[in-house]
């Protein structure tokens, strides 16, 4: 019975965003959990200003979930236009729905690469040195639709550390998003924690974009008291996504504005994305069969 409860909601969130889709007013922007909520609003800001002119709406919202679901759900819903989300998030949607939103462009970092890295930390005084050292320890994860803070470690840890993640830690939770994460592992509340960043340049840095570096940024963080344990294979940079429901020219518009973004606004275009980076490439559902696939066995959808 709840499942139909929940299909007929899913069905209905998709004919109004039909109607919709013909005569766009208001743009809403879903924006994923895992930072202040304040500083994701002050950092999609440029958006609200700028995107009414060039894609023809009369108003832009922005919509900040507490978590990584909530955009997903919204989106599955047909009630958000647009989000950028991790590739495991977008493989969850695909999976439940596979037409529901479509992916158009991803990010490319400072080297040329599509790629990021979930990473490991420690508090550096705590000891902890190197994965072995967590036998029977307490790992967080970020949020149970992050593809590094959750996905990736659990497909990838086994073969690091020699058993299954729940047999080889003595208890594993998870931070409610990247930076709360790195947060409870600075106050000790988890002896590890797995949050994301690009792998290129300096660990001081916080490298040159991801979570770590965003908090370095904002003065939250100071790396020297992190130590890194592991850093996971290139995973697929997060797709940026649109509503598939929503018409064709207003599709096109959306995704020349933003590849023009870098160029006619590089702060708004760094302040969006959470770092360094060169510009977008298009992508679409086949650049993230690996992770879809690696969802569907590990999770489930």
């Amino acid at each position: 019975m709840l499942k139909k409860a929940l299909l007929g909601a899913v069905a209905l969130f998709a004919l109004v965003g039909h109607a919709r889709a013909e005569d766009l007013k208001e743009f809403r922007i879903g924006i994923l959990g895992g930072e202040n909520e304040a500083d994701r609003l002050r950092n999609f800001q440029c958006m609200i200003d700028k995107l009414p002119a060039a894609i023809g709406v009369e108003k832009v919202s922005l919509f900040p979930a507490a978590d990584y679901d909530g955009v997903i759900q919204g989106l599955l819903g047909g009630t958000l236009d647009y989000a950028e989300l991790g590739a495991s998030g977008y493989a969850k949607i695909y999976l439940a729905k596979a037409d529901a939103v479509e992916p158009i462009l991803t990010t490319v970092q400072t080297d040329g690469s599509t790629g990021y890295h979930s990473i490991m930390v420690a508090r550096k005084d705590s000891g902890i040195t190197k994965l072995e050292d967590l036998k029977g320890k307490k790992l967080g994860f970020a949020d149970p639709d992050s593809t590094s803070g959750y996905l990736v470690p659990l497909v990838t840890l086994p073969e690091a550390i020699g058993a299954p993640v729940k047999e080889f830690f003595g208890e594993t939770g998870f931070g409610g998003g990247h930076e709360n994460l790195v947060l409870e592992v600075v106050k000790g509340n988890f002896d590890a924690g797995t949050t994301w960043g690009s792998g290129v340049g300096e660990f001081k840095d916080g490298y040159t974009s991801g979570n770590l570096h965003k908090m370095v940024e904002k003065g939250i963080l100071d790396m020297n008291d992190l130590v890194e344990l592991w850093k996971s294979p290139l995973i697929p940079n997060g797709p940026i996504v649109v509503r598939s429901s929503m018409n064709d020219d207003m599709k096109a518009k959306f995704k020349q504005f933003m590849m023009n973004l870098p160029k006619t606004d590089a702060a708004c275009f760094s302040a969006i994305q959470g770092g360094d980076f060169t510009g977008f490439v298009e992508v679409d559902s086949d650049f993230y069969k690996p992770i879809i696939d690696a969802r569907k066995a590990t999770i489930g959808g």
